[in-house]
């Protein structure tokens, strides 16, 4: 696809042309739009919903104003709920506050990589054990 059709395509999409993709170099435009557009608008192995919960996360780390409204509008499109919304906000916090607590504490990767290999070893195993319904005598002794 060249230059013109690019815009041609994404003005179809949109009803007209935003500004900040017109700003981009044509070279840049006419490579990202159709990976802008699949993993944006189009289904993926992520649903689009998620793929957008994810954006609005990773948004809120890197204090992007931009990317916030855009995924929010986004994911409101895909039908997030405002469930998802309150989640989200909790999400979004989560990998960077623990990042810093572990950065303080300038703790040992080795340690860490141990410990995690144990914990995800650890939590496999008890998924994948039987779901175990409370016996009749454990009932009655409550």
């Amino acid at each position: 696809m060249d230059y013109q059709q690019t815009l041609d395509e994404i003005k179809e999409t949109f009803g007209f042309v935003p500004g900040f993709m017109g700003a981009l170099p044509e070279e840049v435009l006419v490579h990202d739009w159709p990976l802008w557009k699949k993993y944006s608008l189009e289904e993926s192995v992520i649903p689009a919903k998620y793929r957008e919960l994810m954006g609005l996360s990773v948004a809120a780390n890197i204090k992007c104003p931009y990317c916030q409204a855009m995924h929010s509008d986004m994911a409101k499109a895909h039908g997030a709920t405002e469930e998802e919304f309150r989640e989200i906000y909790y999400l979004a916090s989560l990998t960077s506050r623990w990042s810093s607590m572990i950065h303080a504490q300038n703790y040992s990767m080795e340690q860490f990589n141990r410990e995690r290999a144990r914990m995800a070893a650890f939590m496999s195993a008890k998924m994948s054990e039987p779901a175990r319904k409370p016996s009749r005598m454990s009932i009655e002794s409550k």
